[in-house]
């Protein structure tokens, strides 16, 4: 993989190649070679599958989702085009499937709600054994509120700045800083009840 730098000396410039393994795994797996494409998945699926797991919010929905990541890339694949690293590439089409998925429980559980208070108005109750369970990180993660943990995971685990965040979201960048914050504060109160 070559980078060009820029000639004033600042940061590179965003034109990658890709080249030598890489790009001959890439021509294999276009060829149909389900060995290379294996090789692919061995690669890199433990970040996607960390990533689909975060977002989703358990390890059932985020093993689904990693499923259709790659069977999308294995459709996609004759779009990569070869100007970022193959590992990139995936990880795009995973983060956007995985914010696809999202905002559609979003859509689901809007729908849902307001026929539950159109029809009965049942307030659920929250489980009070909560403070009893011994709560790890990712667990904890899962009892954050969507659109904070989105936030949460895309800034702090991701590594993804608020204005990227807020882009990938559609949201404000104010509202993603808020939610990463407001996240932060549920997750330490968690962990701090776990105790």
């Amino acid at each position: 993989m070559t980078l060009r730098q820029r000639r004033d000396g600042g940061l590179p410039s965003k034109v990658i190649t890709v080249s030598g393994p890489e790009a001959e795994l890439v021509t294999r797996c276009r060829a149909g070679d389900v060995d290379a494409f294996e090789a692919l998945y061995r690669q890199h699926s433990p970040r996607i599958y960390s990533l689909a797991c975060r977002m989703a919010g358990s390890p059932q929905e985020g093993e689904d989702l990693l499923q259709e990541i790659f069977l999308q890339a294995y459709q996609k694949l004759h779009t990569f085009k070869g100007d970022a690293a193959i590992g990139t590439w995936l990880y795009r089409l995973a983060l956007n499937h995985c914010l696809d998925f999202v905002r559609s429980r979003q859509a689901r559980m809007t729908r849902l709600t307001s026929t539950l208070e159109a029809g009965r108005g049942i307030e659920p109750i929250a489980s009070r054994d909560v403070a009893a369970a011994r709560l790890d990180l990712e667990r904890a993660l899962q009892c954050l509120p969507s659109g904070y943990r989105e936030a949460f995971v895309l800034h702090d685990v991701e590594g993804f700045d608020h204005k990227e965040v807020a882009n990938m979201l559609g949201i404000a960048e104010g509202t993603s800083r808020s939610q990463v914050f407001k996240a932060r504060a549920k997750l330490r109160a968690l962990l701090r009840a776990a105790r």
